[in-house]
């Protein structure tokens, strides 16, 4: 028997194709029907959940979540798309669908099981084109402009059971027939759906099996044979009419506070899924930490997969999809070069790939040749290759990320303060004037504890960060983005940004020849042959620069979701999404929809133990505590 990979690698399907028709190796059954798949898909799952009527009624800025126990080749995933887009309402909501996968098939199964159903390839290719690497855990993918979004577990059913966050308006029971693959169908695992349901939640699968019937009866549904599909007589379909959530009330008025990267994602992601939103900075969008003229995407993933390699990993594929909408304009996906540039980093790569298996896809080791090659520049060592990263053009970024009809800017406000009043938030303002607002998120930095209205401290804190704009005629510019004790991106027009210095003790807020020199020394011993000229190499005093102040937390790790007190009681309606430290570029898309979803009422794109991890009560110390 086969060992199952290292993390965090999944092992895909095995599949056998009879007539152009895919079968699963390990199950021996059929991914869809051989007669017409795509009809019993809209017979079984569509028309017994009266998708096509129940979409039709869905409010304004409100969503439909459809859950699935099998996503497979994606076909009901697809046509449920379909039906969405030809009767949903024309004003704002999101179609939600929730599947898991314990064996997802690989692009290329994929791309070939899809391409039996020609009146589904334009949504098939934006599947496609985003469909995640294969590694285990939560992947979130944000189609059609934003109106549907795909929540996929690659893992075990009940492991995904226990890790989302969501409540179901309909489920499709899928996967195949319950004699072929027992553990899909268990009583434990359809216990779950009625966990996952709420007061008219419906379901519908193929199988008629008494058992089903008996154990979904006793979960609270309502069941009841009906005709089946083609040669198959019957199947079930229920609804649960038992008391449970309810359809979460509107978010309301949104105010967010910071207009960097992480504010203004969080802006525009409310704003596509029909919520107003007031984005409220000191400056404007990109005019602090995110308003470098180029910063590189990546991360630096543990040598243990655990949760914080997790979270960065997850942060890292998203990003790669959200980016995808600007390419050629602020985001440039030249590949970046994670180089073994000291014999600590050497070590500590082998031991990285020595005990984890990632897809390549995502990384590659490569030698010190290929490394060369790949990044056009003489290199002392290989290293890691991404070859879906590259860099952006932050402040550019979030200009146009806070360009939306339903994003209001209040700019060039000085916020003093946030109180309580009537059921709102009153957003103060030096000026004497105040913003009300339903919820307010706090994205301002390190300079949110100054906002959060509570008795003390919040363990943030700000480190200084300078980089340096080279002319990029002093050096062999490089192809990708390459990283190590300093990163180097390639050129935009006559410079190429590297930097950035990390001064923990330095709160000067502009830029020195001595910072320029660090940079200019650090990146010197990482790639020696990168300067066309060593008696030409640039002089700090000679060159521009910016200086910017990360926020990070006391564990360097970001922060999102609600505010609580001194007391561990939840601050009503009121967030924080911040400490992203140098990794905002990164983390902020995924927190963004992390949080949007949370101020929505909408599944969650993040399992359980990762929304732990960003909990914000652990940053919370008392007066008597030593602040940062």
């Amino acid at each position: 028997m086969n060992r199952p990979p290292l993390p965090p690698a999944i092992e895909p399907a095995e599949l056998a194709w009879h007539d152009g028709v895919p079968e699963s190796k390990r199950f021996g059954d059929v991914y869809f029907s051989r007669n017409n798949g795509l009809e019993e898909t809209r017979h079984v799952f569509l028309q017994h959940n009266q998708l096509p009527e129940r979409f039709s009624e869905i409010p304004e800025g409100r969503s439909f979540v459809i859950a699935e126990s099998g996503f497979g080749t994606g076909l009901n995933f697809l046509a449920a798309w379909q039906a969405w887009q030809r009767y949903a309402p024309a004003h704002a909501a999101t179609l939600h669908f929730v599947s898991v996968e314990r064996f997802p098939l690989t692009r290329d199964d994929l791309t070939r099981a899809l391409a039996l159903w020609p009146e589904l390839k334009i949504l098939a290719d934006e599947l496609l084109l985003s469909y995640p690497p294969l590694v285990r855990g939560v992947h979130r993918l944000v189609l059609d402009g934003g109106r549907v979004r795909l929540t996929l577990f690659f893992g075990d059913i009940n492991d995904a059971w226990q890790s989302l966050d969501f409540h179901a308006d309909a489920w499709f029971l899928d996967g195949f027939a319950p004699a072929r693959n027992p553990d899909m169908w268990l009583e434990t695992t359809l216990g779950q759906v009625r966990a996952y349901s709420k007061p008219g939640t419906t379901l519908a699968t193929f199988t008629s099996v008494g058992q089903i019937r008996r154990a979904l009866t006793e979960a609270g549904f309502c069941m009841e044979k009906t005709s089946g599909y083609g040669r198959k007589r019957e199947m079930l379909k229920g609804i649960l009419e038992a008391a449970g959530p309810v359809q979460p009330e509107s978010p309301g008025t949104i105010a967010i506070i910071g207009a960097g990267i992480a504010g203004c994602t969080l802006a525009r992601n409310l704003a596509e899924r029909g919520h107003p939103v007031t984005l409220v900075d000191t400056h404007g969008p990109g005019a602090g930490a995110s308003g470098n003229a180029q910063g590189a995407l990546y991360v630096k993933l543990g040598v243990e997969f655990n949760d914080q390699t997790e979270l960065a990993l997850t942060s890292l594929t998203f990003a790669q999809r959200f980016y995808g909408h600007w390419r050629d304009q602020y985001w440039h996906p030249t590949g970046l070069l994670q180089l073994a540039h000291s014999p600590q980093e050497e070590d500590r790569q082998a031991r990285f790939l020595q005990r984890n298996d990632y897809p390549r896809d995502i990384l590659q080791p490569v030698n010190r040749e290929q490394a060369s090659a790949l990044s056009g520049v003489p290199t002392q060592s290989g290293g890691l290759w991404f070859p879906d990263s590259g860099w952006l053009e932050p402040g550019n970024l979030c200009e146009n990320l806070a360009n939306h009809p339903l994003i209001s800017t209040a700019f060039g406000v000085e916020v003093s303060g946030l109180v309580p009043c009537n059921g709102q938030w009153q957003i103060s303002t030096d000026e004497g004037s105040s913003i009300a607002a339903d919820r307010v998120v706090i994205c301002s930095g390190h300079f949110s504890p100054r906002l959060i209205p509570v008795s003390g401290r919040f363990r943030l804190k700000a480190i200084r960060g300078q980089v340096t704009h080279l002319p990029a005629k002093a050096l062999i510019p490089p192809k990708t983005v390459i990283c190590g004790n300093r990163y180097l991106n390639p050129a935009l027009g006559d410079i190429a940004v590297t930097g950035a210095t990390f001064d923990l003790r330095d709160d000067n807020p502009a830029p020195t020849s001595v910072s320029h020199d660090e940079n200019i020394r650090e990146l010197s011993s990482m790639l020696p042959s990168v300067f066309n000229d060593e008696d030409g190499k640039p002089n700090g005093e000679d060159l521009g620069g910016r200086v910017a102040f990360r926020c990070t937390t006391h564990d360097y790790q970001p922060v999102a979701g609600p505010l609580f007190n001194g007391e561990d009681a939840r601050l009503e309606s009121l967030f924080l999404l911040t400490g992203l430290g140098s990794k905002g570029l990164t983390y902020a898309p995924l927190l963004a929809e992390y949080l949007a979803d949370q101020l929505t009422g909408q599944p969650a794109c993040l399992p359980a133990n990762l929304v732990r991890r960003l909990e914000t009560r652990r940053l919370y110390q008392n007066d008597m505590a030593v602040s940062y």
